[in-house]
């Protein structure tokens, strides 16, 4: 079945031949004549109706559906026009390019395409051919992608790395992919700015994090490219003087990741592989083993003897992530189709991240889009209530969900009810009455008295697994009084077990 994009890329592309059918010269119609284009115009009136009727529907797959329908049906009056010697083509379409340019648009959006000038678009899609799509960046057959195979040795090591990453770690190549593509517009300009490859970013992304913006380490290290705090510092990361720390931000890790590698290239003798190795295993030993072996490869054994397990298994899994990048297609890989068109979305009534997740749902994305929303906003935490006004970063896509189904109505209100809920309100306590004093009660004689509500704690000892949001969720407290009460700087609210917390701001 053909796509709506299908359908008005035909529209497009035959409407100059149509219209070289018309004759220039006007003739006078008859009643007959006049009376089939009317009921043409009738119909193309009625398709373009149905047509924005559709794009308004909540039900987004019968949306999308009947925009196909509507968008078959001017198809079939633009040939049945076409017929009619009396019928002008051209100006019954006139009216109708910019709704069909408009679909196109929206179309090429929505599977990922023309995000950017020198994305690649494959003719053959548009015959609906299924072909592997093509990585996002102008990499494949590119002097950048050219440059990257020059400057790696692509060796037993690295193609046993391109194995794992498309078998038992092929999930977490997909889900590194379409989270790099929500950053890739804060994030590839460093490198590029610095003539570093864009597939280095993608490896390194790839095998640190997966793309996942708040992902952390044991040994401290955290972000999408997983800075530790003193080489954070370094290169201009760190806390941000309103408790966030720009590690977590995509374009700030990657601006102090480029500056980072350019450094370690020119120490290096430009290798790649070494460069990885002082990002994983320390830019000292690096160094010490480069000046040490008098500049061999990082696969010479004198060298790679050198370095720690990790890092010889970092270096080739980075690489392998890198190369998959460039040549997909050699591998049978068809990255997920992100719509990843940037915008920006203001809330309408106040709402936390988890909150929106669920009033958004999930139409064009298989998991939904909480770390979409996280990675391109990384200063507030997902269960944050942030105020009417909030100014958030998102995707034309996302944004057109939230104003479908996040302004009002019972999907917010859904949302609301699931994020407040608590478990502890579930849990009951029942059983026989105690006598007092050993007496025995008589229940038909005397009525039970009412249970004395509990009175509400003034304080509570953090335990292990709390947050500052569930422990407001639990005694109804209003978040911004019980952080003011307890010090605690938004947007981490960072507690510890162990630590007493006033219960301020919370119903009595």
């Amino acid at each position: 079945m053909m796509t709506p994009r299908i359908y008005c890329a035909s529209l497009l592309l035959s409407l100059p031949l149509l219209a070289a059918l018309v004759p220039s010269t006007a003739h006078a119609l008859s009643r007959r004549d006049e009376a089939a284009v009317a009921a043409l115009q009738q119909r193309m009136d009625a398709a373009e109706k149905h047509y924005r009727d559709a794009k308004t529907m909540e039900d987004e797959d019968a949306g999308a559906k009947a925009a196909q329908q509507a968008l078959a049906e001017m198809q079939v009056v633009v040939a049945d026009c076409a017929k009619l010697k009396a019928c002008n083509v051209a100006a019954m379409l006139e009216a109708y390019e910019r709704l069909l340019k408009a679909n196109a648009e929206a179309d090429a959006e929505a599977t990922g395409e023309g995000e950017f000038e020198d994305d690649p678009i494959d003719a053959s899609e548009l015959a609906g051919t299924d072909v592997p799509d093509q990585a996002s960046a102008n990499v494949l057959l590119s002097e950048e992608g050219r440059r990257f195979v020059r400057m790696v040795q692509f060796n037993p090591a690295v193609q046993a790395g391109i194995r794992r990453w498309l078998t038992d770690m092929r999930p977490s190549l997909m889900d590194s992919y379409e989270n790099y593509r929500y950053m890739q517009h804060l994030m590839s300009p460093s490198f590029k700015r610095r003539g570093l490859p864009e597939a280095l970013l993608f490896g390194i992304m790839a095998k640190e994090s997966n793309g996942k913006v708040h992902v952390g380490s044991r040994a401290g290290a955290v972000g999408p490219l997983q800075f530790m705090p003193a080489t954070g510092r370094r290169f201009g990361l760190g806390d941000d003087g309103s408790g966030f720390d720009t590690r977590y931000d995509p374009r700030a890790s990657a601006d102090a990741a480029a500056e980072y590698l350019s450094e370690r290239m020119a120490q290096l003798n430009n290798s790649i592989e070494l460069s990885l190795a002082g990002y994983n295993g320390g830019e000292g030993r690096a160094l010490r083993v480069f000046q040490a072996t008098g500049g061999r490869s990082f696969w010479n054994a004198d060298v790679y003897n050198q370095f720690p397990a990790e890092t010889k298994d970092y270096v080739p899994m980075v690489i392998a992530a890198a190369w998959l990048f460039l040549h997909p297609k050699d591998y049978g890989i068809r990255w997920p189709r992100v719509s990843v068109r940037p915008t920006t979305l203001q809330l309408s009534r106040p709402a936390s991240l988890y909150e929106l997740t669920i009033c958004l749902g999930n139409y064009g994305s298989r998991d939904g889009y909480l770390r979409a929303l996280r990675n391109l906003n990384p200063r507030w935490a997902p269960a944050t209530t942030l105020p009417a006004g909030t100014t958030l970063n998102a995707t034309t896509r996302i944004a057109w969900l939230y104003s479908l189904h996040c302004r009002g109505g019972r999907r917010v209100e859904l949302a609301r009810e699931l994020v407040a809920s608590d478990v502890n309100a579930a849990i009951v306590q029942v059983g026989a009455p105690v006598p007092v004093s050993g007496q025995a009660t008589d229940a038909a004689s005397s009525p039970a008295a009412a249970p004395a509500a509990p009175a509400r704690p003034k304080t509570y000892r953090v335990k292990r697994g709390d947050s500052v949001h569930a422990i407001a969720n639990k005694f109804r407290c209003n978040l911004a009084a019980l952080a003011r009460a307890n010090r605690l700087k938004a947007p981490r609210y960072t507690i510890r077990p162990g630590q007493t917390l006033l219960l301020k701001g919370c119903e009595g």
